[in-house]
């Protein structure tokens, strides 16, 4: 069923493209990792993915064409992208007009409440707010898995943001034609049971990583005698993943998501030369948790690429593993997120 935030499939073609459009999007965390492709250039994964998607740190981007620009612009927090950062917005809505048909050059203006580059899926709230976005502006009607599909081609995690609660990401057919290959790769959401997860995240570095995810993930694949292994193990993870949650279970979830994340950065390690995201204060904060469960209180580490730390818990006991594991994190910030909602335009009077 198509999520009622989300525009009809064709409504806007009909009446012309919007010229603008703005849309907020929020993180996501994997519970089961995307790391590694099998294609770059359409952003195609090797295995599988689930996460769930955060009720904190929304992105908001507003896309408005301009049919006088000769370029693209592009602000994020009122700053111009350059470099790489830009290309890849310009690149992205380039692949828009494309498909719409169009000329026009857009002015970008992205608001992020997550901190860039530091393992908190700033680009997976970022690319699903400017696939939903400029799509609306440049008048393509796309359901929620065309969304999900084009977002991915921005930031692979970008195709689950598009969706609350929890979300798969296909990797899609592993041979055929590239169009196939394509079109079966995207997210949808995962049946889940009414229960009350938090994910308590331990900030201990919001700088940029000095090893960016794509390199990390190309020298993971090509090197690390762990990754085709750990990536076998996931396919198994996943199908008892989307049993966990159907049941409601969080201990089940947090002790899956656990092992897969830890064998994720063992694969890391293994790399040649090594990928290490893993700090003093990271391994403090997984010290803590094991310290909690030791304690009686169910809590769970997932880590993404950077030295941060996730905590799974009951809503219940988010308070206590907050005090705990911002202790653990030498006093580093720490934030509290439950499930959260999908990707959506803004009316008007939102913006």
């Amino acid at each position: 069923m198509r999520p009622d935030h989300l525009p009809a499939p064709d409504r806007t073609r009909e009446h012309g493209a919007a010229g603008s459009a703005t849309a907020v999007a929020h993180p996501n965390i994997a519970l089961i990792k995307y790391w590694g492709k099998r294609d770059e250039r359409l952003f195609l994964p090797r295995t599988d993915s689930l996460s769930m998607t955060l009720d904190i740190l929304p992105t908001t981007t507003r896309v408005r064409l301009d049919p006088k620009a000769e370029h693209d612009e592009v602000t994020l927090d009122g700053v111009p992208l350059e470099g790489e950062a830009r290309q890849r917005v310009t690149a992205f809505l380039a692949l828009v007009r494309e498909r719409a048909g169009s000329s026009r050059r857009a002015a970008v203006d992205s608001r992020n409440t997550v901190p860039t580059g530091a393992g908190l899926a700033s680009s997976a709230s970022g690319f699903a707010a400017l696939a939903v976005a400029a799509s609306a502006a440049y008048g393509l009607g796309l359901d929620a898995t065309a969304l999900s599909r084009l977002a991915r081609r921005g930031s692979g995690s970008a195709s689950r943001s598009i969706f609350g609660d929890f979300a798969i990401w296909h990797a899609g057919p592993p041979t055929g034609s590239a169009g196939d290959a394509d079109l079966g790769s995207y997210a949808e959401p995962v049946p889940a049971a009414e229960f009350d997860p938090a994910l308590v995240i331990a900030v201990v570095n919001a700088g940029p990583k000095e090893v960016s995810s794509r390199e990390a993930m190309r020298r993971t694949v090509q090197t690390s005698p762990l990754y085709g292994p750990w990536a076998a193990s996931s396919e198994g993870d996943l199908v008892d993943m989307r049993g966990a949650l159907r049941r409601g279970d969080l201990d089940a979830v947090g002790e899956i998501a656990e092992r897969n994340a830890l064998g994720m950065h063992a694969t890391m390690l293994a790399a040649r030369p090594a990928v290490r995201y893993l700090s003093a204060p990271t391994l403090d904060v997984l010290d803590s948790v094991l310290r909690l469960r030791r304690d009686g209180v169910p809590a769970y580490a997932t880590m993404d690429a950077g030295p941060n730390v996730k905590v799974l818990c009951r809503r219940a006991d988010a308070d206590r593993v907050a005090g705990v594991v911002r202790s653990a994190a030498g006093g580093g910030s720490v934030l509290v997120a439950g499930r959260g909602p999908g990707a959506r335009l803004l009316a008007e009077d939102e913006r």
